[in-house]
C-alpha cells in the first residue's frame, strides 16, 4: 500500500506528482529543486545556496515521514552545469558525513524554473 507524504515545510509540487510516496518501508522523494517553501520562489544565490535549500527541503520531507538523512540509500543529483559539482558536493557532504548513500550525478540541459540543481532521494527504514 502506498502513502502520499506531504508537508508545508517543503515546496508544493509544481506538477502532477507528490512530494514523496512511502511504500513497503521505502520512501521515494520526488526531485527537489531550491524553492523556498515560504515564498514559493527559487532562493537567491548560486549553487551553494541552492544546494542548501534542496537539502533543507529533503530534510523536511524526511522528517514528515519519520525518516532521517542516515536512512537515505540513494540520491540522484541533476546539475545544470557540471562546473558546479565540486561546490554542490561540499554542501551535500555535510548532510552525509558518515556512511553516505549511493549516488549518481548528471548534467542536464535545463531544470524547472531555471534551478541549478535538483535532487531525488530513495530512503529505506
Amino acid at each position: 500500500m502506498k502513502k502520499v507524504i506531504s508537508t508545508p515545510n517543503a515546496p508544493k509540487a509544481i506538477g502532477p506528482y507528490s512530494q514523496a510516496i512511502e511504500a513497503n518501508g521505502m520512501l521515494f522523494i520526488s526531485g527537489q529543486i531550491p524553492i523556498d517553501p515560504q515564498t514559493g520562489k527559487i532562493v537567491d544565490g548560486g549553487i551553494t545556496e541552492q544546494t542548501e535549500q534542496v537539502m533543507k527541503n529533503i530534510g523536511a520531507i524526511l522528517k514528515e515521514a519519520g525518516f532521517e538523512f542516515r536512512d537515505v540509500v540513494k540520491s540522484t543529483c541533476l546539475l545544470s552545469d557540471m562546473d558546479n559539482f565540486a561546490a554542490m558536493n561540499v554542501v551535500y557532504g555535510t548532510y552525509y558525513s558518515e556512511n553516505p548513500p549511493a549516488r549518481a550525478a548528471y548534467a542536464v540541459v535545463k531544470l524547472p524554473l531555471g534551478a541549478l540543481i535538483e535532487i531525488e532521494t530513495i530512503v529505506v527504514r
